[in-house]
């Protein structure tokens, strides 16, 4: 029966068995337009090329009543949730009911364009919390936009009005053999996390197979082990039901002893194979016959699969037990079915099962939907028009959250024009992470121009916070804790350079070593100014090859345009007696290739102080970005000079200019400057009309480049590119001989900008302990081999 209009226009009923009616309405809805979307992208929609479109009918299908009774009961505008990324067709059909996603854009699902196959902040818009593609990190994510949360709070940054929110993921149990999901939870459990729900959709099957009985029960301990609350919903109303009557027990432990295995088969058979193996073994009870024998196939599939997280009474039964208990972090383990109600429900094959058009007409004719009205919002329910949209509208989660809708602002803060210049020893000698240091501790003297930035400024650093030079930083800002500690030492007074006491009002977060919680928190950082409504100038500071190690939530943090500083420091084989395990190669690529990200190495301290105070001005504005500054622990000589700060942050300049149609140059990056010189300075004894060019960013250069290419392939006549303006003094054949503390592949490129030949010089292998003289003289960074390499250049070699 399809639903009709109500002329008595009534409201939602109050009482209990109403509501569930209309949550059940709800539930059924999303299993078919979550279908249907997924059978739409597959089956109807044109298919120009071949390829399989996919989704993922069963994930979808298995947490249908889990987001029913989240987003319809239970959550309120300021919570904020993680939707397991092969629920995205589940989420989709939600804001469709609510209004907030419009019927066009249900049937562009994995189309250009269209709708994500996972929640996208930024492809999806507002109504996306946080991007779940990433397995596993969208889960950990929560627990640390909740202490993001509590910082914005405890500071006073939180938006006028605006109370706590709760941060839910809904997790897939595959999900959980995701490492960083447990380097998250102990994180958290050091934080003291608060307002986080985890609730887990345990269909015990993944990608490829069943997933073993046993192991929940060591996820369930290791949750109460960090702090976690611990709430199972096994079974449903009916099957409690059944476990009350006589004999009923045995039926209760007869299918918890039932293998993962066994049961989802015993789902995909149904009805009659339920009877088969309960009857093998528990056939002789009178108890047991009286509850099976009355049920006819379908029934008795029915009954057996009533598990906890299918029955919305015992789902926001449970939530709002938990809302009362308070805001310890909870982790619901909910039974579910893969598929369930789908024709493949059970099946360990159905990940990535599609309906076949004959089992879609089957399940249309099930749903009662008339062909051609695939997509109205209550085909197929028989409530009426006027009770349903009323209920939608007076659902907590429909209220706006603020006038901007879920995506919320905050005014930018001013930066000033000039960073306050780190203090230099009267040599003249530093290196870039101590002019970083320097910096940073300037800033934290709070000093009138600088205390708006400065007060908004978090920084973090996994367990690397005083050797990646942030100490003075600390000693001045203290340590974010949601409660007051002193530092036991200073009580003490036992000498240490480190004051770091703990407070509500401290500005550094201090991780344990994993880099994957580094960027998850940088991410959460980043998104305080949308997620919560308050500006805040996130700084990380990791070890440049470790990086590497929490490179997937990097990515996954650029990808929700986060907006971060990241600093890598020290880097590549400059930090020689390291050996190769810590002698990064790969960074600057990374840099150039990352998308939403702006990576710069500055070779000097005036450079950086340009380059810092751009990040705080650009990962603040509407076209903006996270900003990667690569640095050097190598104390090099500080020239005296006036920057242009503008072409450093294009990527590159003149340090000195070539004559008009010169015949070579010589291009640096970071803290190979000072071999770059002297080889400059002893060619140019030869060659008078050579230049010596400074980059400071192949990423910033590439882009642009990239992006005049495109223009200029559009319209004719377009604007040169920085690199392409700074190349053009050089003769077409001229020779461009370039070095970095990295792959050299970053500067490669450079001889596709006007056809002029390049020799790119830096490091492509690990290298091994050492002093910088033997490792630059072994991997072809010293004077001397830049000097054999403009003689080859030269000579056309």
């Amino acid at each position: 029966m399809n639903a009709t209009p109500d002329p008595r226009g009534l409201r939602p009923a109050d009482d209990p068995a109403r509501r569930l009616r209309l949550l059940r309405a709800v539930e059924r809805k999303l299993l078919w337009l979550s279908a249907w979307t997924i059978h739409n992208a597959n089956h109807i929609r044109p298919n120009r090329d071949g390829l399989k479109v996919g989704g993922h009918q069963a994930s979808s299908a298995s947490v249908a009543a889990i987001m029913t009774a989240l987003y319809f009961d239970i959550l309120r505008p300021q919570d904020r949730v993680a939707v397991k990324p092969h629920a995205g067709p589940v989420f989709h059909a939600v804001n469709y009911l609510l209004g907030r996603q419009s019927r066009d854009k249900l049937a562009t699902l994995r189309q250009f364009g269209g709708i994500q196959p996972y929640p996208s902040r930024v492809k999806d818009g507002a109504e996306v919390d946080f991007s779940t593609g990433s397995v596993g990190l969208g889960v950990a994510l929560t627990s640390f936009a909740s202490l993001v949360q509590d910082y914005v709070h405890l500071h006073g940054l939180a938006r006028e009005g605006m109370p706590r929110g709760r941060h839910v993921a809904i997790v897939g149990d595959a999900e959980l053999d995701e490492g960083n999901i447990y380097e998250a939870l102990l994180e958290g459990w050091k934080h003291d996390v608060r307002d986080v729900w985890w609730v887990i959709d345990y269909n015990r099957q993944s990608l490829d197979s069943v997933v073993p009985d046993r192991l929940f029960g060591r996820i369930e301990g290791l949750f109460r082990d960090m702090g976690w609350n611990v709430v199972t919903l096994k079974y449903g109303r009916k099957l409690e039901a059944a476990f009350a009557r006589e004999d009923g027990e045995h039926l209760r432990r007869w299918i918890d002893d039932c293998p993962n295995s066994l049961y989802a088969a015993l789902t995909f058979q149904g009805g009659a194979a339920w009877r088969a193996a309960v009857l093998a073994e528990l056939g002789r009870m009178p108890g047991i016959r009286a509850i099976i024998d009355p049920l006819d196939d379908a029934e008795l599939g029915a009954l057996m699969t009533n598990l906890g997280g299918h029955d919305i009474e015992t789902l926001t039964e449970a939530f709002r037990a938990q809302e009362a208990a308070g805001d310890q972090p909870t982790c619901f383990i909910a039974y579910t079915v893969k598929g369930m109600g789908l024709p493949f429900a059970g099946h360990k094959d159905n990940h990535a099962g599609l309906m076949t058009r004959e089992q879609m007409e089957a399940f249309r004719g099930e749903m009662g939907i008339r062909e051609g009205h695939e997509w109205d919002r209550f085909e197929g329910l028989d409530l009426p028009v006027a009770e349903l949209e009323g209920f939608l509208r007076e659902i907590p989660f429909a209220a706006a959250l603020a006038p901007e809708g879920r995506s919320l602002s905050a005014p930018a803060v001013p930066v000033p024009p000039v960073l306050p210049a780190p203090r230099l020893p009267p040599s003249r000698m530093l290196s870039t992470q101590a002019g970083f240091g320097e910096l940073m501790a300037e800033i934290g003297r709070g000093q009138k121009e600088w205390s708006a930035v400065a007060s908004r400024i978090v920084t973090t650093s996994p367990d690397v916070t005083v050797s990646t030079s942030l100490g003075p930083w600390v000693n001045r800002r203290g340590i974010f804790d949601r409660h007051l500690k002193n530092d036991v030492f200073r009580d003490a007074k036992l000498a240490s350079a480190q004051r770091w006491g703990m407070s509500p009002k401290g500005q550094h977060v201090e991780l344990g070593i994993a880099e994957q919680n580094l960027f998850l928190v940088l991410g959460a950082l980043g998104l305080a100014d949308r997620m919560h409504g308050a500006r805040l100038l996130p700084v990380g500071t990791v070890y440049d090859p470790f990086v590497n190690r929490g490179l997937d939530a990097l990515i996954y943090a650029c990808y929700q345009d986060a907006r971060f500083l990241l600093v890598s420091t020290p880097s590549g084989l400059t930090l020689a007696p390291e050996g190769g395990q810590h002698q990064s190669v790969n960074t600057p690529l990374i840099g150039m290739a990352q998308d939403r990200l702006a990576s710069y190495e500055p070779a000097h301290a005036d450079e950086l102080a340009v380059l810092l105070r751009h990040a705080f001005h650009h990962m603040q504005q509407p076209d903006g970005s996270a900003v990667w500054l690569r640095l050097s622990t190598r104390s090099i000589a500080q020239p005296e000079r006036a920057l242009d700060p503008a072409a450093v942050i294009a990527g590159g300049y003149w340090a000195v200019h070539p004559a008009e149609g010169g015949r070579i140059a010589i291009a640096y990056q970071g803290p190979v400057a000072p071999e770059a010189w002297a080889a400059f300075e002893e060619l140019r004894a030869e060659e008078p009309g050579a230049g010596l060019l400074a980059i400071t960013s192949p990423d910033r250069l590439h882009a642009e480049w990239l992006a005049s290419r495109r223009a200029a392939r559009r319209a004719p006549g377009a604007a040169a590119s920085t690199i392409e303006a700074l190349l053009a003094p050089l003769a077409r054949d001229a020779a461009i001989v370039s070095v970095l503390d990295g792959h050299p592949a970053a500067h490669a490129w450079l001889g596709a900008v006007r056809g002029q030949r390049v020799v790119p010089l830096g490091v492509d292998h690990f290298g091994q302990a050492g002093d910088i003289p033997d490792l630059y003289r072994e991997h072809g960074l010293d004077t001397d081999a830049i000097l054999d390499a403009c003689a080859q250049a030269l000579l056309g070699g």
